[in-house]
């Protein structure tokens, strides 16, 4: 399945409890049972004021179907072409 990175405006989201990030993640993972298996959740990264996750999805119009059903943002989706880390260079 194709690898997506997805950039979620979330003012504050560094700033929000672990409660707080244990429902929304909870809400991700039902909206996720929903959609079926050809969506997955990988990780996510919180900053500042954003959520960076990864997922693996058919297409990229199930990630936009899971934003929309979880009511969260999904400011930019980009499917990745290539993955490289220190390997890469060897």
């Amino acid at each position: 399945m194709p690898k997506y990175v997805i950039e979620r405006e979330i003012p504050g989201a560094g700033n929000l409890t672990a409660e707080q990030l244990k429902a929304i993640s909870q809400t991700s993972c039902n909206v996720l049972r929903n959609l079926g298996s050809e969506i997955q959740w990988v990780e996510s990264y919180v900053t500042t004021d954003k959520i960076y996750c990864v997922y693996n999805a058919a297409d990229e119009e199930l990630i936009r179907q899971h934003a929309a059903q979880g009511g969260f943002p999904a400011n930019s989706v980009s499917k990745v072409s290539t993955i490289i880390d220190p390997t890469t260079a060897e």
